[in-house]
């Protein structure tokens, strides 16, 4: 029998809530393998925090700006994260998104840390460049990508089109690439729900940005409401500051109109899952859309973007419909066939569950991603 050695693993992530949704499956799972788990964030959020803590999960903090660009305040979070990771001296660095990737390789390097695992949750701002801020931005951010990831031992990406876009921009992966479906999805915790045939309710569950396809999602609902008039359309999430953000003012003169509701944030998503009929996820890009594979789980159909990410966990007229991504018209037809159709809501949601639990669980993803870590 082959005992691996117990590490301590520091974990980096850019807030709290990223732990929650997204990393528990994993933390707790090195947890039950015996290893030391330390969190690094920049925010708390007390109940999350304390849940982990009944685990044997520890905490630290460190000053992170998410989205601004401020050289100096960058500089902060680098040494920050270079001093604990001195002082912790732990065996293993896994970070997570742009910022935490970039600095956390920096500071390993100089700290000493020899093992370094990146996760690439999706390209975002870095990798676009339609105005002359976005392609300085890309440039930069390539740069620094450049710079830092040779240090890794393992880049997870969450599907192929990130990797072959970072190989196209001449960040050399030289076989590090390992693909992994997101995070998956707890089955158990997204239980099968019975479908929601009247009203037939959609929801679109994302961060109020531009690029999660908010404003084509409002534009067919607009649409569909003047011949639909009992669906009924739901938006819900956590509004964002910054760029790429949807103003207050915007958000409020679309819910004026009427069409769509606004449910705000939630702890909780299952609840609202549950009493819907459809999941709309019309977004530019993504890396893995967990909100899908959440949906999927409890057995809702599906409609979103044909786009990197999404294309992976939905297959075409099986447990849901690919739309062209910012084509808001498109995206209403899609969404029409369930009108239409109903008995497409349950015959894709049943698929979609059995999808979620064959292909995306996150406890299987979880493991293969700790073989990879050795762990």
């Amino acid at each position: 029998m082959l005992f691996l050695p117990i590490m301590k693993v520091l974990i980096l992530v850019n807030q709290m809530r990223t732990l929650r949704l997204f990393w528990k499956t994993l933390l707790l799972r090195m947890r039950q393998k015996g290893h030391t788990v330390l969190c690094l964030v920049p925010d708390d959020d007390t109940p999350t925090r304390m849940l982990l803590e009944a685990e044997g999960i520890h905490f630290r903090f460190y000053p992170l700006d998410r989205k601004g660009y401020n050289p100096f305040r960058d500089i902060q979070t680098f040494l920050a994260i270079r001093r604990i990771l001195r002082e912790e001296e732990a065996d293993i660095l896994f970070a997570a998104t742009i910022k935490p990737v970039i600095y956390g390789c920096f500071a390993a390097r100089v700290a000493g840390c020899k093992r370094v695992f990146a996760v690439i949750t999706g390209l975002g701002y870095a990798f676009e460049a339609d105005t002359w801020a976005k392609r300085f931005l890309r440039k930069l951010v390539r740069t620094l990508y450049r710079l830092a990831l040779p240090v890794t031992e393992k880049i997870f990406f969450q599907n192929t089109a990130d990797a072959e876009a970072f190989s196209q921009a001449g960040l050399q992966l030289e076989g590090r690439a390992v693909f992994c479906a997101g995070v998956g999805v707890d089955t158990v915790r997204f239980a099968l729900e019975s479908p929601v045939y009247a009203p037939v309710t959609f929801v679109l569950v994302a961060r109020l940005l531009w690029a999660k396809g908010i404003e084509e999602y409002i534009k067919a609902a607009r649409v569909l409401a003047s011949s639909y008039p009992n669906a009924r359309f739901w938006l819900l999430g956590p509004e964002e500051e910054g760029v790429g953000a949807v103003s207050r003012e915007c958000l409020q003169e679309w819910l004026d109109e009427g069409n769509v509701l606004w449910l705000g944030a939630v702890d909780d998503v299952r609840p609202v899952l549950a009493q819907a009929s459809v999941v709309v996820l019309p977004s530019w890009r993504e890396g893995m859309p967990t909100a899908i594979l959440e949906a999927m789980s409890m057995g809702r159909a599906v409609v979103v973007s044909d786009v990197p990410g999404c294309r992976e966990v939905v297959a075409e007229g099986i447990n849901g419909f690919l739309v062209p991504p910012r084509d808001a018209y498109a995206l209403a037809l899609g969404m029409e066939k369930f009108l239409r159709t109903p008995d497409l809501i349950a015959r894709m949601g049943a698929e979609g569950r059995r999808r979620a639990v064959e292909e995306f669980d996150a406890s299987c993803i979880a493991s293969y991603m700790m073989e990879h870590m050795g762990l």
